[in-house]
């Protein structure tokens, strides 16, 4: 079973990361990431970054080391991993890889909820969405290229080989969808069409009157 974390970011998790390399502060972490492409893999933003380091010395895993000034520029504080933080790091990267966990995607939403929309109006969709994929999956082979040109190891590329392989499986599962939403195939299209009917005509009548107050009382005669 998975542990409870109190900090669940992974930006936090990069940031233990960088610093079991070596210590470094804010501003080197982030130009760190970004020159290893890891933004792809690990949200990153300046305010973000700033509060989890702040969270991550709240709770021992880090120390400032030292503050630096470079040039023109403000004062820097770098920062150490503690042994706390060694830990919490090797724990933490453990039971990411070793453990799947449900995480609750936005498209699996939208295929929760699916009979929301119209069958065509949803072909159309799924249609544009494919070439999103298509347009990620060459803008991928393009960076494997790039890498392969630099002699970049697999080691460094590994998350984005992990990408490339659940686009592709993403890309044939909705081509296969689109498919069988188009043939007829797909089982409960009848039942969608006919709720989507009844929706039609449910909003396509006159809306009844309504009274805005108590009847009035009969009168006697």
């Amino acid at each position: 079973m998975a542990k409870s974390r109190r900090l669940s970011n992974a930006l936090a998790l990069a940031v233990l990361a960088l610093l079991f390399e070596r210590p470094m502060h804010p501003y080197e972490m982030a130009a760190t990431l970004r020159h290893r492409n890891k933004e792809e893999s690990i949200r990153l933003n300046y305010g973000a970054l700033y509060t989890v380091v702040e969270q991550l010395q709240k709770r021992g895993y880090i120390i400032p080391r030292e503050t630096v000034r470079e040039g023109r520029y403000p004062e820097r504080t770098i920062y150490a991993i503690t042994e706390a933080g060694d830990a919490e790091l090797h724990d933490w990267l453990r039971e990411l890889i070793s453990t799947p966990t449900k995480e609750y995607l936005q498209f699996e939403a939208g295929l929760a909820l699916l009979p929301v929309l119209p069958p065509d109006e949803v072909t159309a969709l799924l249609a544009e969405r494919l070439q999103h994929l298509d347009d990620e999956l060459t803008r991928l082979q393009a960076s494997f290229e790039v890498a392969a040109a630099h002699d970049v190891a697999a080691l460094f590329l590994v998350e984005s080989d992990y990408r490339r392989v659940l686009l592709e499986a993403e890309r044939d599962w909705v081509a296969d969808l689109i498919r069988r939403v188009a043939d007829q195939t797909l089982g409960g299209l009848d039942t969608w069409r006919a709720f989507q009917a009844e929706r039609r005509a449910n909003q396509n009548q006159p809306a009844r009157p309504t009274t805005t107050g108590p009847a009035e009382p009969e009168q006697e005669e």
